[in-house]
């Protein structure tokens, strides 16, 4: 019975001294395997290219106004405005709104996807999802929509869709001007207009 209890004293002393040497040669092969770290490489990064960056640069939330000689005001603002790459003087603006407050009294709204301002030309060309909607209840749609800056004159170069007092309509040209006879803002609804007249009361 004494012999039993030296074999398992000597079994249990021995693991006390073995158990802590594999712990040791465990530690010592992770380090051994792991990827070694070389101290003169830089730190990784990701490209970035400093031309695109500043051809890019721009102002966020820009907005431009003034008054045309007729006194009608004109108010452009932007999330995002930029220089033309090709032309600096071309200014390009996403997300676009406009707001015409005309002399004689009426207010055109108008949003874009995007805008180009031309400077000297004292233009803009608004296009994508150009939408139009004025104080008088005409809402018109289109996809592009040519401006004057010190005048107004915005017409459509494609086809647009509309509603208003006299219904549904269409038509592949726009023009919002000044009527040359009697100053008066007028719009005009050109080439291929097709009208759906509604009635505003209709008795049984």
């Amino acid at each position: 019975m004494a012999r039993a209890d030296n074999t398992y004293s000597r079994v249990v002393a021995g693991m006390k001294v073995l158990l802590p040497l594999i712990a040791l040669g465990l530690l010592s092969t992770m380090f051994l395997i792991s990827r070694t770290v070389d101290p003169s490489k830089t730190v990784p990064v990701g490209e970035i290219d400093l031309e695109q960056r500043a051809q890019d640069m721009g102002a966020t939330n820009p907005s431009f106004a003034g008054v045309t000689a007729e006194g009608d005001e004109i108010r452009f603002t932007a999330d995002m405005a930029r220089p033309g790459r090709e032309n600096p003087e071309r200014l390009i603006a996403d997300e676009v709104s406009a707001q015409l407050r005309l002399a004689a009294g009426t207010v055109v709204d108008i949003t874009a996807r995007s805008a180009a301002f031309e400077q000297r030309a004292l233009t803009a060309q608004l296009s994508g999802n150009v939408h139009i909607k004025t104080s008088t209840g005409y809402v018109i749609d289109t996809e592009q929509l040519d401006t004057k800056l010190d005048k107004l004159h915005a017409r459509t170069p494609g086809p647009v869709t509309a509603s208003g007092p006299l219904g549904d309509f269409s038509a592949q040209r726009m023009v919002l001007r000044n009527a040359p006879e009697s100053g008066h803002p007028e719009l005009i609804f050109t080439d291929g207009v097709k009208l759906l007249y509604q009635p505003r009361d209709v008795e049984d």
